[in-house]
């Protein structure tokens, strides 16, 4: 409580961090930054995928 967040958000921080070195946690979140980009392009090409069929649809 001392830095302001709840137990819950320590003990998960505590668990997904736990023997990690500075390095180390730098890196997974890099990684996850990164694939959260990849997944932000992915869902965006497969809207501009069911744009393109729905409009090929329309025409014909």
């Amino acid at each position: 409580r001392k830095h302001n967040i709840s137990d819950a958000t320590f003990y998960l921080w505590r668990k997904k961090y736990a023997g990690m070195d500075v390095s180390d946690a730098r890196r997974l979140k890099a990684l996850e930054d990164e694939n959260a980009k990849l997944k932000k392009l992915l869902a965006e090409s497969m809207l501009d995928v069911d744009a393109l069929k729905a409009a090929l649809n329309q025409k014909y």
